[in-house]
């Protein structure tokens, strides 16, 4: 064997192992130290799916794809098995396309409140929009939010639109910065929730730096939240279609 070949050898053993690392982590087989996959890329195994779903929560190509066209009576979000407590979340997720567009997408201002007009009138516009998000300790007032909003994914705006919070409050579950891709590109997610405190990092972006949130339950299952509805074959409202991957978890104080 002369020397070229070997090269040639050498340089597909490299490319068929790179391929071989991909897999891996596209399919959920390999978390990073510390971290347990959520999800196997192959099947729903670990999460509950809704009751009379309808096969509209499925997985595809080794992804967790979602058509926002749950036939469940009730709830129609996707739910670990398990619950935890204080945790750090990584995943991957992307908005598939946006066939609705929302006519009611308010200015958000820092603080957390929205823009109004020279009038008094709140400023709102409509957006090409699809919408979900992850819900945190099992309940959907704590979710951190996925959409197209020009304020950008990663508020918690069960929070935010509460009109008990505080405005201190309000304004830590307002994203400071815009770090989405564009429609159809992967995003990535670090979520923290330690006690009282979550934070989001979107992109390697900080979005929210760690907002202290009174009343969030101590433990609970993981969401991935259902949105939108259709009336005569159109939407209503902004359907979540999306898919996730790369689903991985590390328990704190463990």
């Amino acid at each position: 064997m002369n020397a070229r070949i070997r090269l040639f050898l050498a340089a597909a053993a490299i490319a068929v192992a790179g391929i071989s690392v991909q897999l891996r982590a596209a399919d959920g087989a390999s978390p990073p130290p510390g971290f347990v996959a959520l999800f196997n890329g192959r099947d729903l195994a670990g999460w509950k799916v809704p009751q009379g779903d309808g096969g509209h929560w499925k997985v595809v190509d080794g992804v967790i794809d979602y058509d926002a066209g749950s036939q469940a009576a009730s709830d129609k979000n996707l739910w670990t098995d398990k619950e935890y407590g204080d945790f750090v979340l990584r995943l991957d997720w992307r908005i598939k396309e946006t066939p609705f567009t929302n006519p009611n997408v308010p200015y958000i201002l820092p603080d957390g409140t929205h823009a109004r007009d020279t009038k008094g009138n709140e400023i709102r516009f409509p957006v090409l929009d699809s919408d979900s998000g992850i819900i945190l300790r099992g309940d959907v007032t704590y979710q951190v939010n996925i959409w197209c909003w020009p304020i950008g994914s990663g508020e918690m705006w069960g929070i935010r639109t509460d009109p008990k919070a505080s405005p201190e409050l309000r304004a830590a579950v307002t994203p400071r910065t815009q770090a989405d891709k564009p429609v159809g590109e992967w995003n990535t997610y670090e979520i923290t929730v330690q006690g009282k405190t979550v934070s989001v990092t979107l992109n390697g972006k900080p979005v929210l730096p760690g907002a202290q949130i009174p009343a969030i339950p101590a433990r609970g299952r993981i969401g991935l939240q259902h949105h939108g509805s259709k009336k005569d074959g159109q939407w209503t409202s902004s359907p979540s279609l999306l898919q996730f991957r790369n689903i991985y978890l590390k328990e704190l104080g463990r």
